[in-house]
This record gives C-alpha cells, sequence and structure tokens, in this order.
C-alpha cells in the first residue's frame, strides 16, 4: 500500500482538509490511474500530538459532505521515510520536511508542493467562506497533483 501524506503549520486546518478530500477522491474513482490502495495521512512542521482540527475547517468539510476524526501530529523525519509522497501547503513546509531528512536523497525528492504554482494559504481566522474557499481549491488541486505523482 502506498502513502501519501499531506503537511502543512499546525495540523488542524490545510492538512487534515487535504486529508479528507483526498480519501474521499480516491475513495471515489476521483483519481485517475490510482488503481491501488492509498494510504492517506497529514502532519504539521509545528504540530501539537493530540489537538482537534479547528472548528473552521471541521464545519467546511461537513458542509462538503466529508468528516475527519484524527488528532494532529508533528511531522518527523519517520513519517517522511514511510511515505511514497509528501505534499507541502507551501515552500516552507517543503523545507520543513525536506530538513528532516536532509542527506537522503531517496527521501526528499518525494517531497514537493501540493500547488507546484505556489503556496495554499492558511485560512486561519479568516472565517467559513475562506475555509470554502480552500476546500474548492483543494478539491481542484488534488486528483491532478496524486495522479501525476502517483503513476504506477
Amino acid at each position: 500500500m502506498r502513502t501519501v501524506l499531506f503537511v502543512c503549520t499546525g495540523n488542524t486546518c490545510r492538512s487534515p482538509m487535504a486529508e479528507a478530500i483526498a480519501r474521499s477522491q480516491i475513495q471515489r474513482g476521483k483519481v485517475v490511474g490510482i488503481t491501488d490502495s492509498i494510504f492517506v495521512a497529514s502532519a504539521g512542521t509545528s504540530a501539537s500530538d493530540g489537538s482537534h482540527i479547528s472548528p473552521e475547517a471541521f464545519d467546511s468539510l461537513k458542509r462538503m459532505g466529508l468528516s475527519h476524526d484524527g488528532r494532529s501530529k508533528r511531522l518527523t523525519a519517520e513519517m517522511i521515510r514511510r511515505a511514497d509522497l509528501v505534499l507541502g501547503m507551501t515552500s516552507s513546509h517543503v523545507n520543513g520536511a525536506r530538513s528532516l531528512v536532509h542527506g537522503e536523497r531517496d527521501h526528499l525528492a518525494k517531497i514537493v508542493p501540493l500547488d507546484p504554482e505556489g503556496d495554499v494559504e492558511d485560512p486561519i481566522g479568516m472565517g467559513p467562506a475562506e475555509y470554502d474557499r480552500l476546500g474548492e481549491q483543494l478539491v481542484g488541486l488534488i486528483p491532478a497533483r496524486l495522479s501525476g505523482m502517483l503513476k504506477p
């Protein structure tokens, strides 16, 4: 089974939303070329272990008909080593993840931005509309990125 790991800062908004959206899209066959089982997870470069996702992220996922019942986890080098693909929300997250496996070429190559065109901005403190916008952005980004990066 292959593993995809989404990374943000606190693992309470962007990456858990991406995790829930990716899991749903994979299960519903929305990711072209993915025919095998994919384990989807998320973590944060500065996360406190065990926090719930933000209420705004929870509500936005609920409006999308999705849920997330995980708790926040701090990103570790071992998580990166076990993943087949690590998708950072920003260049800072990509750099932070790469610093954990510095010098490990095989692992550095699999750490890339979720959006190759730029950062996925943090909606924290911006209200429900921004969380919904983030959800729409992730729905648009995730299938193509996974299809392109997880070729058999």
